[in-house]
C-alpha cells in the first residue's frame, strides 16, 4: 500500500478505530472466554476483541488465519490483526540462550539463530517477535541475565545488531522473517539489588556513555519496534519518560518505528505513583510516544475522553496509528494478511536438518571452559560415567523457549548413545565385556534431583514429599557408578524456573541437594569434570578447586548434547569467552571488568590498607570477562602499530587510522580457535573512563604450530566518550591499546591523539 493510501486510511478511520489500533490484547482474549480474559466487562471485551490492534501469544498457523479472517471480516476498515511473540532464543529449533550466544564472540552465530527462528516462527503465524534483549547487564543476581549477551556495550551492539538483521533479513515483508523488537529501553539491567520491576538510579553519563550503546546499534541496524522497560530511569517510569523516548529515542537515535510498552507498563505508572490513575498514565504514555499499550485498558478506556477535554493532542494520536499502520504495511499485511503462514509451510521448514546443524555449532561454540588440569579434556578414559541431573535432563531450554517441544530435545545421555564409539548403560547395569573393541563404555547415573525441597521458583514452589527417599537412592546408585569409571562428568546446574523474568537469586550457587552430590562424587571419583547449566553467572564455591575439569554449558537448547558430547569427545575445542564475570561471592555483585579508575587502587602487592577493597574477597572477578580456554595452548606477540600517533582533525598530524597487529601461535598440539580481543583505554580525559574497553574482537583457527597475525584497525570514532561538555566526542592525549586473550590482558600498546 502507497504511502497516500495509508494516509487516506488513517482519515476515514473513526477515533474509536484509531485508538484501537493502539491497544494489544493477550492471547486468551482470542482463545478463552470473557471470564479468564482480566477485562473490566463484557462490553469492553467485545469491543476490544473486535478492534484490537495487535495481540501476543497466539502461535499455529491455522489459528492465526481463523483469528485473522475473523478479526478482518468485522473490522470496519479491514485492518488486518498483528501477531507477536516472544521468540527470545528459539521457535522449534531452539538455540543457547542469548548470555551463550554472547559467549561465541561471534555475531553470525546469533544472525544465523534469529533467521532460522524468524523462518519457522513466521510459518507458525508469527509477525513480530519480542528480541533481542538489549540491556547491559552487570548484576548476576537478576534473572533476566540470560536474555541478554553480557556485561560489555560493544559486545551487547554487536551481537543485537546482527539478531536484527537475522529476524528482519532484506525486508520484513519477505515471508520468512519477522519484525524485531528491541527491549528494554532503557537501562532495565541496572535495577536495583538486581530485582526485577526495580528503580534505576543512573547518571546521565553512565548511561550514555554505557547503557545506551547497545540499543542504538541494535536500532540502527533497523529494528522496527522498540519495547519501553518497566523499570524508572532516575524517578521516571520509562513509559511516561518523554525526554528518554522522544528526545534520546526519537530525535538522537532517528528511531521512527513503533514503541510499544511491555505487558501493563502503562498501568504501572498508578502503583509507581507517577500517575494518578489510568487516565493519567494514558496521557503520560502518549506524549511520551508509547504507540502501543500492551494488555492494559490505559488507551482503550481514556484516550477518547482525554482528546475530547483538550488534555492531549488529537495528533499525537495520528501519528501513532500512522507508525502502527506502516509496520502492517512494511510486513504486507494489507496484501496478505497472514505473512505467509501455513500448516504446510510450517511443517516443511521447522526443525529442519540444517537449522539443527547450527544450533549444534552454536552449542559447540558457546560452551566455556574454565579448567582443564593435565589435559583430562577431551575424554580418553574408556570407562566413563555420566552422572547429574543434567545426564538426562530434557530441559535444556530456558524459560522463554515457549514454543519449544522438550521431547526435541537431545540430552547429553542420548547424544553420547548416538557416538559410534560408545556402549551406554543406565545405572546398575555395568554391560560387562559388552563394550566390545575400541569402545568406550558410558554408565549413565541421575544421582540427585535438580532442586531442594520448596525451592520457590519463577512460577511457582518446588515440593516433593518422598524427596529425601528418592535421593538416597539416587544417590547410592550414582556412588556405586562414580567408584567403577575412570572418569566422572558430573552434570548440575540451575533448574530451568531458576533463570528468567522474576528469578531475581541474592544466593546465586548450586542448589544444597546437588552439592551432596557433588561432594560425595569427588570424594569417589578418579578424574572428575563438572559441566555447569546456568542461565547466568554463579558463585561456584568449591567446584573449580576441587574438579579436575569444568565447563560452562549455559542453557544450550535443542541440540544442547550433541554440541556438549561434540566437545567432551574431542571433535571440537572449545572456543567460548565469558560475556559476564563470574564472581567470586554474591557480594561483589554488581561485578564488570571496564569499572571506572579510582584514587586509591589496590595495589598488585604490598600493603593494601586504605585502598580500595574487600577484607574477605578479591576485587576482581574469579573468572573475568573474555576468559575461556581451549584444548590447546597460544602464544601472542606484543602489539606493533604503524603510527604512534592518530590524527585528530583535518588540520592535525598524525595518521587517520593506526593499525595494531599481534602475531598469535599455537603452541600445542590440536588445532583450535582463540579469540584475540581489543581493548582500550583513555589515561587522562576530562571524566574518569574505565581501565578498559572492549573495542574490537577476531578469531582465528590455528593448527599445532602454525601463527598467524591479527589486525585491528584504530580510528578517532572508537575514542568518543560523553565528556565534560556533554557531547560525544574525543579528547586529545594519550591511549592504550590492550591486545589478549581476555580482559585482564596486560600485553599493551601506547599512542596519541593529537
Amino acid at each position: 500500500m502507497k504511502q497516500e493510501d495509508l494516509l487516506a486510511l488513517l482519515n476515514d478511520m473513526t477515533p474509536e478505530e484509531k485508538i484501537m489500533q493502539l491497544v494489544q490484547l493477550p492471547g486468551s482474549a482470542f482463545e478463552s472466554d470473557f471470564a479468564v480474559t482480566g477485562i473490566a466487562d463484557e462490553a469492553s471485551f467485545d469491543k476490544l476483541k473486535k478492534l484490537a490492534g495487535s495481540v501476543l501469544g497466539i502461535r499455529g498457523a491455522e489459528k492465526v488465519k481463523a483469528i485473522q479472517d475473523e478479526y478482518m471480516a468485522g473490522q470496519p476498515h479491514h485492518i488486518p490483526l498483528l501477531f507477536m511473540l516472544d521468540v527470545i532464543h528459539g521457535h522449534d529449533t531452539v538455540f543457547p540462550c542469548p548470555l551463550g550466544q554472547g559467549a561465541t564472540f561471534e555475531p553470525e552465530i546469533s544472525r544465523k539463530g534469529a533467521e532460522i527462528q524468524a523462518k519457522e516462527a513466521a510459518a507458525d503465524g508469527i509477525q513480530v517477535t519480542f528480541s533481542p534483549m538489549v540491556d547491559l547487564v552487570r548484576d548476576a543476581r537478576w534473572g533476566r541475565v540470560m536474555e541478554s549477551t553480557g556485561e560489555d556495550p560493544y559486545l551487547n551492539g554487536e551481537m543485537a545488531s546482527a539478531m536484527v538483521r537475522g529476524y528482519q533479513g532484506e525486508s520484513v515483508a519477505d515471508k520468512e522473517h519477522v519484525a524485531a523488537c528491541v527491549k528494554h529501553f532503557a537501562g532495565y539491567g541496572a535495577s536495583e539489588a538486581g530485582r526485577d520491576y526495580n528503580s534505576v538510579e543512573l547518571s546521565e553519563y553512565t548511561l550514555r556513555d554505557q547503557y545506551l550503546k547497545g540499543y542504538d546499534k541494535a536500532i540502527s541496524a533497523g529494528a522496527k519496534l522498540v519495547m519501553t522497560s518497566f523499570n524508572t530511569l532516575n524517578g521516571i517510569p520509562s513509559s511516561g519518560n518523554k525526554w528518554l523516548m522522544r528526545d534520546i529515542l526519537r530525535k538522537e537515535m532517528n528511531f521512527d518505528g513503533v514503541l510499544i510498552s511491555d505487558w501493563g507498563a502503562i498501568g504501572e505508572m498508578v502503583p509507581w505513583g507517577f500517575a494518578r490513575d489510568l487516565k493519567e498514565a494514558a496521557k503520560l504514555a502518549i506524549e511520551a510516544g508509547v504507540d502501543i499499550d500492551m494488555c492494559t485498558e490505559s488507551y482503550a478506556a481514556n484516550l477518547a475522553s482525554l482528546i475530547e477535554e483538550g488534555k492531549v493532542d488529537g495528533k499525537l494520536l495520528d501519528e501513532a496509528v500512522l507508525r502502527i499502520l506502516n509496520l502492517k504495511n512494511e510486513i504486507g499485511l494489507f496484501e496478505d494478511p497472514y505473512h505467509g503462514a501455513s500448516k504446510e509451510r510450517y511443517e516443511a521448514v521447522t526443525f529442519s536438518k540444517e537449522s539443527r546443524e547450527i544450533a549444534r555449532d552454536a552449542v559447540r561454540k558457546s560452551l566455556v571452559l574454565l579448567k582443564n588440569d593435565e589435559e583430562t579434556l577431551p575424554l580418553k578414559d574408556s570407562n566413563i560415567a555420566l552422572i547429574g541431573p543434567y545426564a538426562s535432563c530434557k530441559n535444556l531450554h530456558s524459560s522463554w523457549a515457549l514454543s519449544l517441544d522438550p521431547e526435541k530435545t537431545v540430552t547429553v545421555m542420548e547424544a553420547a548413545g548416538e557416538s559410534k564409539d560408545v556402549s551406554l548403560f543406565l545405572g546398575m547395569n555395568q554391560g560387562g565385556g559388552l563394550g566390545g573393541l575400541n569402545k568406550k563404555i558410558v554408565r549413565v547415573a541421575k544421582g540427585s534431583t535438580i532442586l531442594d525441597n520448596d525451592t520457590v521458583l519463577g512460577f511457582g514452589e518446588y515440593h516433593n514429599e518422598s524427596l529425601d527417599e528418592e535421593n538416597e537412592k539416587l544417590l547410592n546408585e550414582a556412588i556405586e557408578v562414580a567408584e567403577w569409571a575412570d572418569t566422572v562428568v558430573l552434570c548440575l546446574g540451575e533448574d530451568i524456573g531458576q533463570s528468567g523474568e522474576s528469578t531475581s537469586r541474592t544466593n546465586i550457587m548450586l542448589p544444597d541437594i546437588q552439592m551432596e552430590l557433588f561432594y560425595e562424587i569427588r570424594r569417589r571419583a578418579k578424574k572428575l569434570v563438572t559441566l555447569i547449566f546456568t542461565g547466568r553467572p554463579l558463585d561456584l564455591e568449591c567446584i573449580p578447586d576441587l574438579s579436575d575439569a569444568l565447563l560452562i554449558c549455559w542453557r544450550p537448547g535443542t541440540e544442547g548434547g550433541h554440541g556438549i558430547w561434540d566437545v567432551l569427545s574431542g571433535k571440537f575445542s572449545p572456543s567460548g569467552k565469558l560475556p559476564m564475570s563470574f564472581p567470586w561471592a554474591v557480594g561483589q555483585a554488581p561485578i564488570h571488568y571496564n569499572v571506572f579508575a579510582t584514587g586509591r587502587p589496590k595495589p598488585t602487592e604490598g600493603v593494601t590498607n586504605f585502598t580500595t577493597r574487600y577484607l574477605d574477597c578479591p576485587n576482581e572477578a574469579r573468572y573475568p570477562f573474555g576468559y575461556g580456554l581451549t584444548y590447546s595452548s597460544f602464544d601472542i606477540s606484543k602489539p606493533v602499530s604503524d603510527n604512534d600517533v592518530l590524527k585528530k582533525g583535518e588540520n592535525a598530524t598524525g595518521a587517520d587510522k593506526i593499525n595494531v597487529t599481534v602475531k598469535v601461535t599455537n603452541t600445542g598440539v590440536v588445532a583450535a580457535t582463540q579469540t584475540v580481543q581489543l581493548y582500550i583505554r583513555d589515561l587522562v580525559s576530562s571524566r574518569v573512563r574505565p581501565v578498559k574497553e572492549l573495542k574490537g574482537f577476531k578469531k582465528v583457527r590455528l593448527l599445532p604450530g602454525e601463527s598467524k597475525d591479527v589486525s585491528f584497525e584504530i580510528n578517532e570514532e572508537m575514542l568518543r566518550f560523553w565528556t565534560i561538555n556533554n557531547k560525544f566526542e574525543s579528547e586529545e592525549g594519550d591511549f592504550r591499546v590492550y591486545v589478549g586473550f581476555d580482559s585482564t590482558t596486560e600485553n599493551f600498546y601506547d599512542f596519541k591523539l593529537s
